[in-house]
C-alpha cells in the first residue's frame, strides 16, 4: 500500500466557513494525511514553514497568502494545489504551474448557483416580476390595471442573449434548453459550428443587444473586456429589456450604464458591480428599474458545500492516479478571469 499523500490547508477560515464540512474533512483523511487542522493565512509564520516542507498537497481558499517561486522553495515536496473556490489568478503565479506543480479549483461547482441565479432572473424579467411588485404594492387601492395580455410579457419565445460562452454561460444555455427560448451567443472565441453544437445562434454583440429581450453577461473579466458593454450597446437594446450582469461590474461601463437605466427604457438584475461596492451616492440604489444585489449569485450559504466537495472529489482523482476535471493549464491561466 502506498503512503497517503500529505495535505495542508491555506485559506482565510472567516471567509470560507462551511466549504470544507466535517464530513468532508473525515473523507479527505480516509485518503490522505492532515499535516495541520488549521489553515494558513501567512506561510511565514508559526508551524507553516515546518510544515510546508512537507506538504504535497495544499488545499487553498478566500484568502490564501500568494503563491510563487517563494513559496515553492519552502515547499519541495508540493505536487498538487487544489482551490476550493473559483480563480486562482489573484494569489498563484504561473511559476507554480512552470514548476510541474499540477493546479484545479471549484469554478465549476460555483458555476452551479450562478446558473441558476441567472435562469431565475431572466424568467423574472421577462414577467417583470420587480415591476408588478412595486405596481401592486404601491397601488393599494388597485386603480391602475395590469397589462396582463400584452405581447411583451412571459417567456414563451423570448429571445435569451448570451455574453460570452464560459463555464457559466454554457451552464445557463443548458438551462434553458427546456423552455421555448431562442438563444443568441456572442462569443469571438466560438465558432458559428461550436455554437450550433450548443443549440445556439452565433451573432455579433451589436445584434445580440439589438435582438434580445433578456441579455445576460458571462464574459470574464480580463482587460479585453473591460467596458466592452458601453453606450452604444445599451442604446441597440430595445424597450422594456433587461440587462443581467452576474460576471463582474467591470465590463460594463457604469456611467453609460446609469445613464440608460435613467432613461427607464430598459431594466437591469446587477449582481456586480464596479466598484464591487457602489458609492453610497450611486443612482443604482435607487433607480426603480433597478434589482440590486451584493454578488450573491455565486455559492453562498450551504451552497459552499459545494466547492468543498468538488475539490476533495479532485483530490480523490489525484491520489488515485486519474485525470483531474478541471485542471488549469498555463493557457487557461492567462485567460482566467
Amino acid at each position: 500500500m502506498t503512503r497517503p499523500y500529505s495535505v495542508a490547508f491555506a485559506m482565510d477560515p472567516a471567509r470560507t466557513e462551511g466549504v470544507l464540512t466535517s464530513q468532508l474533512l473525515d473523507r479527505l483523511a480516509r485518503r490522505c494525511t492532515i499535516l495541520d487542522p488549521d489553515p494558513f493565512r501567512s506561510f511565514t509564520q508559526g508551524q507553516a514553514p515546518d510544515v510546508l516542507r512537507k506538504t504535497e498537497i495544499l488545499i487553498t481558499g478566500w484568502g490564501c497568502p500568494a503563491i510563487g517561486r517563494d513559496i515553492l522553495e519552502m515547499a519541495p515536496q508540493l505536487k498538487l494545489v487544489a482551490h476550493a473556490a473559483g480563480t486562482v489568478k489573484g494569489f498563484l503565479s504561473p511559476d507554480v504551474l512552470a514548476a510541474g506543480v499540477a493546479v484545479t479549483h471549484a469554478a465549476e461547482a460555483n458555476a452551479i448557483p450562478v446558473a441558476e441565479f441567472t435562469l431565475a432572473s431572466i424568467i423574472f424579467a421577462n414577467k417583470q416580476v420587480f415591476r408588478f411588485r412595486d405596481i401592486y404594492r404601491s397601488d393599494r387601492n388597485r386603480t391602475r390595471t395590469f397589462p396582463m395580455t400584452s405581447r411583451s410579457l412571459g417567456n414563451f419565445h423570448r429571445t435569451i442573449g448570451i455574453i460570452g460562452a464560459s463555464r457559466i454561460g454554457r451552464r445557463v444555455i443548458e438551462l434553458l434548453e427546456p423552455f421555448h427560448f431562442r438563444v443568441l451567443l456572442h462569443d469571438p472565441y466560438v465558432s458559428a459550428q461550436e455554437a450550433a453544437a450548443l443549440g445556439v445562434e452565433s451573432v455579433s454583440l451589436e445584434e445580440l443587444m439589438r435582438r434580445s429581450d433578456v441579455v445576460s453577461i458571462h464574459a470574464p473579466a480580463l482587460p479585453a473586456t473591460q467596458g466592452m458593454i458601453a453606450r452604444r450597446h445599451l442604446a441597440l437594446m430595445p424597450d422594456g429589456t433587461t440587462l443581467i450582469n452576474t460576471a463582474r461590474g467591470i465590463i460594463v461601463n457604469q456611467d453609460d450604464l446609469i445613464d440608460e437605466l435613467r432613461t427607464g427604457r430598459i431594466d437591469a438584475i446587477i449582481d456586480v458591480t464596479h466598484p464591487e461596492v457602489p458609492e453610497t451616492s450611486s443612482a443604482l440604489y435607487d433607480l426603480p428599474n433597478v434589482f440590486l444585489t451584493p454578488h450573491i449569485a455565486g455559492a453562498i450559504g450551504n451552497e459552499r458545500e459545494l466547492l468543498g466537495e468538488y475539490i476533495v472529489e479532485e483530490i480523490e482523482r489525484f491520489v488515485e492516479g486519474r485525470p483531474l476535471r478541471s485542471a488549469i493549464t498555463p493557457a487557461a491561466l492567462e485567460t482566467m478571469a
